[in-house]
């Protein structure tokens, strides 16, 4: 094929995608899946004239303050509850625009097998953002080991406990940090991700495991004010294709779910 000939064909690629030219875009993510997945998503958004550059971060504070600012174009790192926390508390203009993979929150422990195992008075550490804590209490809530106040939501706090015959001691640690306090607490709670970067298998080693067909999904974020632009379709149709949903199956082998 001659240089014209491919000039034409790149052209006309673009003109299918709806992009004027070729774009680039920097998409945070946190290590680990998240990372895993954008990559697969970005061979595919290459095709279509996109390129994604991928800034990886090691929590979940600064992904949406960089985005907010626009030193990123999207990112894809957080569940709904998440961000709907983070706009109202550090009022940043974004918008989810897709769902992406979620994450089954895993309860994880270094010295019991099972649950029943655990003695009362255990030390549980849990994610110290509202909402992933929460979610912690939410699971223990939902297989009858605490009770919490009724409307509590998605985010409740240790002070909406009304019930909690175990006697567990709960302590609160940064999310990223969880994995490594293992040796030091009875159980923890840990979001996927984290658990996944630690070589913790959450299929195989949680000893209590979050119903995935919770609120819980992944999303896709952008500014408000670039919601409607042409690459952010072509970034939400590279990342929910077949190609990426086939990767998630045969890479993560149930512990990462695709939600379309």
């Amino acid at each position: 094929m001659s240089l014209r000939s491919l000039a034409l064909s790149a052209v006309a690629a673009l003109a299918l995608t709806g992009l004027a030219h070729a774009e680039t875009i920097k998409v945070g993510v946190t290590a680990g899946p998240h990372a895993q997945v954008l990559e697969a998503a970005k061979a595919v958004a290459a095709k279509k004239g996109l390129d994604i550059q991928i800034v990886e971060f090691s929590d979940y504070v600064v992904p949406n303050t960089a985005l907010d600012t626009g030193d990123l174009q999207a990112n894809s790192f957080q569940h709904q509850p998440y961000l709907d926390n983070q706009i109202a508390d550090r009022k940043f203009k974004l918008e989810s625009v897709a769902t992406t993979i979620n994450f089954p929150m895993g309860v994880y422990s270094a010295k019991y097998k099972t649950w029943d195992s655990v003695p009362s008075g255990a030390s549980i550490a849990i994610p110290n953002d509202p909402t992933n804590g929460g979610r912690v209490l939410l699971l223990l809530r939902d297989k009858g080991i605490i009770k919490l106040k009724d409307g509590t939501g998605f985010k409740p706090t240790l002070l909406d406990i009304t019930e909690n015959p175990k006697k567990l001691k709960v302590i609160e640690v940064d999310a990223a940090q969880l994995p490594r306090t293992l040796p030091d607490v009875d159980v923890a709670g840990i979001n996927t991700n984290y658990a996944t970067q630690a070589g913790i298998d959450p299929v195989k080693d949680a000893i209590l495991r979050e119903d995935p067909k919770g609120p819980y999904a992944n999303v896709i974020a952008v500014r408000v004010v670039d919601k409607d632009k042409p690459w952010v379709k072509i970034l939400v149709e590279s990342y929910q294709s077949p190609e990426v949903k086939e990767f998630i199956a045969t890479k993560f082998k149930g512990a990462v779910l695709a939600t379309w």
